[in-house]
């Protein structure tokens, strides 16, 4: 997939700045049933959360990248823009993929920021899986380590049941988080809470995280 995503659309008229996320989501077959519909009702919650807050809906930009096989279902808009899609579950789970593409979405929206002259803050990926890669993963892993390291992105791994947790500690510096059963709406409130906090501080300003209580253990 070769896209060039420094051409994706752009709001000037908004000249708040911005907090990119990619929500990297797992719709591969074993989501089937309950896992892909409550993850579809955690969007819900998640759009409904962040519009709720007037200037987070204007500063946090979602991106969505589905894998199972990869498709970016959302370019990134404004939460104030963003309807959340219905997705379906099929597939394997090509997680190295779509980690490479969601970086690469990440770079080319951040080249737009520079050009339209808009600060932003540092870009999330949100990846949630059920699984292991079923392809080639550990160039991606090496790439998501080197931007950490270098404060390019906050790299965020979640782990639905099922989920090869041993892997997800290798792709992330971050430890990754266990969902406890089907928690989705609590951890789309977790995440929306954490960005509203992040979009209300100034970029480059550390901003500490709640803990995943309620829906996770780390």
């Amino acid at each position: 997939m070769s896209i060039d995503f420094s051409q994706v659309e752009f709001d000037e008229s908004n000249p708040e700045p911005r907090c990119p996320c990619v929500l990297l989501l797992d719709t591969s077959g074993s989501m089937t049933g309950s896992p892909i519909t409550q993850l579809n009702d955690g969007l819900q919650t998640f759009q409904q959360a962040l519009n709720n807050d007037n200037l987070a809906a204007l500063r946090v930009e979602v991106a969505i990248v589905s894998f199972g096989p990869v498709q970016v279902v959302q370019d990134f808009v404004t939460v104030n823009q963003f309807t959340p899609p219905q997705l379906f579950a099929s597939g394997d789970t090509p997680m190295g993929n779509a980690i490479h593409i969601a970086l690469d979405m990440i770079d080319g929206r951040k080249a737009t920021y520079k050009k339209k002259g808009i600060s932003y803050y540092r870009p999330w990926v949100f990846l949630v899986t059920d699984g292991g890669p079923t392809d080639e993963w550990k160039s991606a892993a090496a790439r998501v380590l080197d931007a950490e390291a270098r404060k390019k992105v906050a790299f965020f791994a979640v782990g639905v049941e099922g989920a090869d947790m041993g892997v997800l500690a290798q792709i992330t510096s971050r430890p990754p988080m266990k969902l406890q059963g089907l928690s989705f709406r609590e951890m789309f409130v977790w995440l929306s809470s954490s960005l509203s906090s992040v979009s209300q501080s100034k970029p480059g300003d550390e901003v500490p995280l709640q803990s995943p209580l309620g829906w996770g253990t780390v």
